[in-house]
């Protein structure tokens, strides 16, 4: 085992912490005092987009529990609207609302600004390509052992 790929292990975990930390303080400075960071990060992980659920649950955002407790409470906060699917009963849409989509936007204007301070003065995303490139790859190595339970060779 190598020591940088535990390295970068411990790093991911401190990193998703020290997101929701860096959401947590945003929500302050906004003065949004009604959610939490993860839902935040949720609000920003739907979007514009209009999604079902289980997609998200199935993308690996989020599991069952947690989801639904946070989808009631944002929709609760006027941040969400859920619709039922005329097609299948079972299945539930959401959508952000005007509230949802407004701190979706400082949101992402928040990231546009981190991203640029990582990227200098330069605007080269070489770094951050680069660093992509091996997220993706250690994603797919954990997921090929999930679902086959060996490792496969990229």
């Amino acid at each position: 085992m190598t020591q940088p790929y535990l390295d970068i292990i411990r790093l991911i975990e401190r990193l998703h912490r020290h997101f929701l930390d860096v959401l947590r303080t945003e929500l302050r400075r906004l003065a949004v005092e009604d959610i939490n960071a993860v839902q935040a990060l949720l609000l920003y992980n739907i979007g514009e987009n209009e999604v079902v659920i289980r997609d998200l649950k199935d993308r690996g955002y989020y599991h069952g529990s947690n989801v639904s407790y946070n989808i009631k409470a944002l929709t609760e906060s006027g941040y969400l609207t859920q619709e039922r699917s005329p097609h299948d009963r079972r299945s539930v849409r959401l959508r952000l609302t005007d509230k949802g989509l407004a701190l979706c936007g400082a949101i992402h204007t928040l990231q546009d600004g981190l991203a640029e301070t990582i990227t200098g003065e330069s605007g080269t995303p070489e770094r951050l390509n680069t660093t992509l490139d091996t997220l993706l790859r250690l994603e797919r190595t954990w997921t090929d052992f999930v679902q086959y339970g060996k490792v496969r060779p990229l």
